[in-house]
């Protein structure tokens, strides 16, 4: 291939996937894991198992991500995202979010930290920690589209999620754009497109969310053009 980079944001957007199904009330989180395959182009390149348990009093969302074919698999890239919440009014705030990307030709890391006694956010990459304040309903990436599906199993349209990133708290805002049939690796959906309306980027996730609160595909081109497709969706441990 002509391009041997690993595209920048390669694992930044594969943790897409995260809670229940609506058979229970969105009241309170359930366990699950869901796995799900990673294409660049018509190309599998990778895999995502994505997994949410009880952690005593807070919750912890883990992902983890190898590729599995082309460029990825011949750097033998892999990622893992894991993320503590508390639950907070029938909602997800973060306490603590940790994100390693490893290949052969690079690593990186990033570490979040909010202290809610404080109302402080604490950032940090190995380049020195940015600190700022934190917000009401505070989540990461990791987190952001678990909020989402939760909106769109209530019934909402549109949501505005304050998402932690490196130096502050971004007010990113989702919408329903329209309803379309999706046919992936877990089956063929009837599935609610939602889109990030306050950012110039292509970012579109499918969501079914009277059937799963996690998107049924996902596709982005910032990052390498990744599409996500739902291969298997189990409930419990």
């Amino acid at each position: 291939m002509a391009n041997l980079t690993l595209p920048r944001k390669f694992f930044a957007g594969l943790a897409l996937a995260l809670s229940a199904t609506a058979a229970f009330a969105a009241t309170t989180p359930a366990p699950f894991t869901a796995t799900y395959q990673v294409l660049q182009g018509d190309q599998v390149i990778g895999e995502a198992v994505i997994s949410l348990k009880s952690a005593g009093s807070e919750w912890e969302f883990s992902n983890q991500t190898r590729g599995t074919g082309g460029i990825a698999a011949a750097l033998g890239a892999s990622s893992s995202e894991t993320t503590h919440f508390r639950w907070n009014n029938g909602a997800p705030e973060t306490v603590s979010y940790d994100y390693r990307m490893n290949a052969a030709i690079k690593s990186k890391q990033r570490t979040t930290r909010v202290d809610w006694n404080a109302r402080q956010v604490s950032v940090d990459d190995g380049k020195g920690a940015e600190t700022y304040a934190a917000a009401p309903g505070l989540v990461d990436r990791n987190t952001a589209p678990y909020a989402i599906g939760l909106a769109l199993h209530d019934g909402k349209q549109a949501v505005t999620l304050p998402v932690a990133v490196k130096r502050n708290v971004e007010n990113q805002q989702f919408k329903v754009a329209g309803n379309d049939d999706v046919k992936v690796p877990a089956g063929s959906f009837k599935a609610q497109r939602v889109e990030r309306t306050d950012k110039d980027q292509s970012f579109s996730a499918w969501y079914v969310p009277q059937k799963y609160l996690v998107p049924v595909k996902l596709t982005q081109s910032d990052g390498g053009n990744l599409t996500l497709q739902l291969v298997s969706y189990k409930a419990g441990r």
